[in-house]
C-alpha cells in the first residue's frame, strides 16, 4: 500500500469490512460498513433484552396479575366496607326519626285525644253553669271559687300533628304561648329534647284545665248543697214542710278506684244531684207564702192574742195587720188559686188563695178586688187594693195565713222568706 494512498487526515482511515463467502467455483464477498454492524449489533440486542423481558413477564405475569387482583379486591372490599357503614348509619338515623315520628304522633295523638275530651267536657259544662249560674249565684262572697279556676274561660284549643311538628323543626313560632311555660332552646337542644319539654308544658296545662274543671264542679256542688241546707234549716226551724229525703244517703258497696273521665262524671252527676236538691227545695219553698204582701209597711197588730179595737176586750187576732194607705197595690205571697174573691163579713173585700199542700193566704179589707175565682196567680201579682172595708178602724192589710184550715202566725214565714230570699 502506498504512502500517498493513505490519508492526510489525522490517524488511520478505516477502510469497511468485507466478507467473502466461497462455494466452489462461486465467490461472493459482501462489505458491512460499521454503522450497519452497529445497528444490527443494536438490534440483536435489543431483541435479546426483549427475549428476556417477555420471558421474564411470562414467568412473572400470575404473579403480577395475583397481586392487582387482590390489591382490586382489597380496594373493593374497603369500598363496599364503607359503603355497608354509610347505610348501616342511615338506616339508624331513619329509623330513629320514623321511631321520633311516631312517638311524636303517639304524644300527638294522647294530647289530640285529651284535648277532645276536654271540648267535650267544656260542651258538657256549658248548661250545667249556666243552670248553675242561675240557681247558685247568690251563695255568699266567701263560698265563691277562685275566678282563676273558672272552667267557663278554659276552653281548649286545637293541636295538630302539623302545627306541633313545626314547632319541634326548630322555628320560633310559638304557636302554643296560651299553654307553654317552656324556656328558649338552647342551642345545643335536639329536636327530641325540644319535643319533650313542649309535651311536658302542653300536657300540664291540659292537667291544670282538667284540675280546674274538677275543683270548679266540686265548688259548685258544694255551693249547691250549702244553699239546699240553708233552705231546709229555715224550713225545718220554722216548722215548715220540707223534703224528708233530704241529706240522707243511704248507700255502700265495694270500693273501685275511677280514672280522670270517671271522676269527670261522677263530679258532674253530683252536681246535678245538687242542684236538683237544691231544685226540689227551691220549688217547695216558692210555693209556701214566704214573702211579704207589704213590704216597707210597719206591723200595726200582730198574730195573737190582743184587746180589740172595737170593744176593748181581749180577742184572738188570726192574721198581720200591716199598715197601708188607701189604694195601696196588695200582693199575693206565693203562687196558687183565688178560691175566695168578694165580701166576707169582718174581713169586709178578702181575698182568699189556696197555695196547695194544705196553706192558703187571706188578704182583708181591701177597697178593690182585681181578681176572681179560679184565677192562677203568681208570687208577686196584685190581688186588690188596700182599703178599710168591713170590720176596721182605719186602712190598712190583714194578712192571714192558713193550714188545713187554721189560723198560724205569718211572722214565721216573714222570718223564713227574709233568710231563703238570697237562694230563691
Amino acid at each position: 500500500m502506498n504512502v500517498a494512498s493513505q490519508s492526510t487526515v489525522f490517524g488511520r482511515r478505516k477502510e469497511p469490512h468485507t466478507v467473502i463467502i466461497a462455494r466452489g467455483n462461486e465467490i461472493r464477498h459482501f462489505t458491512i460498513r460499521p454503522w450497519v454492524a452497529a445497528f444490527c449489533g443494536s438490534a440483536l440486542a435489543a431483541m435479546a433484552v426483549g427475549y428476556l423481558l417477555a420471558t421474564s413477564y411470562l414467568v412473572l405475569r400470575d404473579d403480577l396479575i395475583g397481586a392487582t387482583t387482590a390489591r382490586q379486591a382489597r380496594m373493593q372490599q374497603a369500598y363496599e366496607d364503607r359503603i355497608s357503614a354509610l347505610r348501616a348509619q342511615v338506616d339508624r338515623i331513619t329509623s330513629r326519626q320514623l321511631l321520633d315520628q311516631q312517638l311524636m304522633e303517639t304524644k300527638v295523638g294522647e294530647l289530640l285525644e285529651r284535648q277532645s275530651q276536654l271540648s267535650l267536657r267544656h260542651g258538657r259544662l256549658g248548661p250545667i253553669l249556666e243552670r248553675t249560674e242561675s240557681d247558685v249565684g247568690a251563695a255568699p262572697a266567701s263560698a265563691k271559687p277562685d275566678k282563676r279556676a273558672d272552667v267557663t274561660d278554659a276552653q281548649p284549643q286545637a293541636y295538630s300533628v302539623a302545627s306541633i311538628g313545626a314547632n319541634l323543626g326548630g322555628g320560633d313560632t310559638r304557636p302554643f304561648s296560651l299553654w307553654s311555660t317552656r324556656s328558649d332552646p338552647l342551642p345545643s337542644d335536639t329536636a327530641a329534647d325540644r319535643a319533650d319539654r313542649l309535651f311536658v308544658s302542653i300536657n300540664e296545662s291540659l292537667k291544670a284545665i282538667e284540675s280546674q274543671q274538677l275543683t270548679r264542679i266540686t265548688t259548685l256542688a258544694d255551693n249547691a248543697y250549702r244553699n239546699a241546707d240553708a233552705i231546709s234549716q229555715a224550713l225545718e226551724a220554722a216548722g215548715l214542710p220540707v223534703d224528708s229525703d233530704f241529706g240522707k244517703s243511704d248507700a255502700g258497696g265495694p270500693l273501685i278506684p275511677l280514672d280522670s273521665s270517671m271522676i269527670f262524671d261522677s263530679k258532674v252527676k253530683e252536681l246535678d244531684e245538687a242542684l236538683d236538691a237544691l231544685d226540689r227545695l227551691k220549688t217547695e219553698a216558692r210555693r209556701l207564702p214566704l214573702a211579704n204582701p207589704a213590704p216597707g209597711r210597719s206591723v200595726t197588730s200582730p198574730f195573737g192574742v190582743r184587746t180589740d179595737p172595737l170593744l176593748g176586750t181581749a180577742a184572738l187576732h188570726s192574721g198581720m195587720d200591716f199598715r197601708a194607705p188607701t189604694g195601696m197595690p196588695a200582693k199575693v205571697t206565693a203562687p196558687g188559686v183565688v178560691v175566695k174573691a168578694g165580701w166576707n163579713g169582718g174581713y169586709g173585700r178578702m181575698v182568699e188563695v189556696d197555695h196547695g199542700n194544705g196553706f192558703a193566704t187571706r188578704y182583708g179589707h181591701l177597697s178593690k178586688i182585681n181578681v176572681t175565682v179560679g184565677e192562677r196567680l203568681n208570687t208577686g201579682d196584685v190581688i186588690g187594693k188596700t182599703g178599710s172595708s168591713g170590720r176596721s178602724t182605719g186602712p190598712h192589710l190583714h194578712y192571714e195565713i192558713r193550714q188545713n184550715g187554721e189560723a198560724i202566725d205569718p211572722l214565721r214565714f216573714l222570718r223564713v222568706g227574709k233568710k231563703v230570699a238570697q237562694y230563691l
